[in-house]
């Protein structure tokens, strides 16, 4: 059995944390539009929206290199406006033998939560995937208040 860990970032954002959220809720579509150079393409390979059960696929360049991550919709809850992300597949799944990715947003901050067991002890911490996840909450902010 891997290392379990848990690790958490929250940003501030002056456009509401809510409009980030909805971004990700109803518009997720549009991501590869505000951040081409980040987020390459966003697929539905199940469902239409994003509810609980739907598969998604994002293509996403990370450090020069494209790479895919898969995830099915665990759970969304509109009111503390989370959505939860299992990984089922992609490259993500290399280095962890399970990944899920929480985010959640209040009036002020959008937070990105991971919570994962590495493969081995050696498996580095996903903390560039943060700051990745970050830079695209940034991206996404920037959009909003143009």
């Amino acid at each position: 059995m891997g290392v379990k860990g848990k690790l958490t970032a929250s940003i501030e954002v002056n456009c509401g944390g809510h409009l980030i959220h909805d971004h990700f809720y109803t518009k997720s579509h549009l991501i590869p539009n505000i951040t081409p150079c980040k987020i390459l393409s966003f697929e539905f390979l199940k469902g239409e929206t994003i509810k609980v059960g739907s598969v998604v696929s994002w293509k996403y360049n990370d450090d020069g290199q494209d790479k895919i991550i898969k995830h099915v919709i665990e759970a969304i809850d509109p009111e503390s406006k989370s959505i939860t992300w299992k990984v089922i597949g992609g490259d993500v799944l290399e280095l962890y033998d399970s990944f899920t990715v929480i985010t959640s947003s209040d009036q002020h901050r959008t937070t990105w939560t991971f919570l994962y067991e590495k493969k081995t002890e050696e498996t580095p911490e996903p903390v560039v995937l943060l700051g990745f996840l970050i830079d695209l909450t940034k991206d996404i902010e920037s959009h909003l208040l143009e």
